[in-house]
């Protein structure tokens, strides 16, 4: 934890990715006390930038995201977190947060 570098605000991007498909299911903010409860609950918890609020991937809806592994890049200013998902990762129901293609430039 303490080669990670957090950013002015105290939060550090985490991307996650569903560990046997290794689709790119969302990216959300830590920061420290929600990466310790990662860490200590095996379970994603995430720091909410609007709400200003701690919050446990899944606690409402029961799509909880099982912690694997928990990476950090060359900077350590990134987490990549390996999860198994018990549901969809995205609020609108869909699997990943990234479903939607912007038009292709050429």
């Amino acid at each position: 934890m303490d080669k990670l570098k957090f950013d002015k605000r105290g939060l550090i991007p985490a991307v996650v990715q569903d560990a046997n498909s290794l689709q790119v299911l969302m990216v959300a903010w830590m920061n420290d006390q929600s990466l310790q409860l990662t860490q200590s609950t095996g379970e994603t918890h995430f720091w909410s930038r609007s709400r200003q609020a701690l919050w446990h991937k899944g606690a409402t809806s029961g799509n909880v995201q099982r912690v694997r592994e928990i990476r950090y890049d060359c900077d350590a200013d990134t987490l990549l977190i390996f999860v198994d998902p018990a549901g969809p990762a995205c609020h609108t129901g869909a699997t990943s947060c990234f479903y939607r293609t912007l038009p292709n430039p050429n």
